[in-house]
């Protein structure tokens, strides 16, 4: 079974998202949740999804608040023993330290993981220049918001396939390096910024985040075999 493979259940339906699980867990152990599956079934969809064969789940809420509320996000959110968990780079300093304070407090073996996300993989250099304000590129702010959440102690960083080399010569072997938009062929939907799974790996990225290609897949087991992976 590849442990490099994130399967993302893209849905607000609960029994789907339990009938996912079951059907691709003998294949994939972690499976990624974000707003559309929590906002209306609550962070109980996890222990569900646990009991559906989940062995890890990745808890994507992009966490952005003042330092003390997204404490208590992470703290709310470690009680139900997930494996990783995402907050905004953005935050600055004192929001990133007061997550990765909280999810220390659960001691090692038991804390989740905290991983930063510094520009959407739905965003390109246009938007992040001529909407956002930002003057660097798109390459070279993604590399100073990931060393700022490297050194406020978050475990690793989120980024495209199109980032992975470059962050990986940045931020060393430690930094745990996640990559969404991982594309089997097919439409992009909305992001932008996607990639090849086999190139990803080899530029260092850790774990790659597939979405519907692998979820609606009529044969999983042989979609995975055929990607090749560890």
């Amino acid at each position: 079974m590849p442990r490099s493979i994130i399967c993302a259940l893209d849905t607000s339906n609960l029994d789907e998202a339990i009938a996912t699980t079951k059907r691709l867990s003998p294949w994939v152990n972690t499976f990624k949740i974000g707003h559309a599956l929590t906002l209306p079934n609550g962070l109980n969809v996890i222990e569900k999804l646990q009991d559906a064969g989940a062995e890890r789940i990745f808890l994507d809420l992009k966490f952005h608040d003042i330092p003390n509320s997204v404490a208590l996000a992470v703290r709310e959110a470690a009680k139900h023993r997930v494996w990783m968990m995402t907050v905004h780079l953005t935050g600055g300093p004192a929001m990133l330290t007061a997550a990765v304070e909280e999810a220390k407090a659960y001691g090692e073996g038991q804390r989740p993981l905290i991983v930063g996300v510094s520009v959407l993989t739905s965003l390109d250099e246009q938007t992040l220049q001529n909407h956002l304000g930002v003057n660097r590129s798109l390459e070279e702010h993604m590399i100073f918001l990931s060393k700022e959440g490297m050194n406020a102690d978050l475990d690793g960083v989120v980024c495209s396939a199109h980032e992975v080399k470059v962050l990986r010569e940045a931020l060393g072997k430690q930094a745990v390096i996640v990559t969404p938009g991982i594309r089997l062929g097919g439409a992009t939907h909305d992001q932008k910024r996607v990639g090849d799974p086999n190139k990803a790996l080899e530029d260092g990225a850790d774990y790659l985040v597939i979405g519907r290609a692998l979820s609606s897949a009529d044969n999983p087991e042989e979609l995975i075999q055929s990607l090749n992976l560890d």
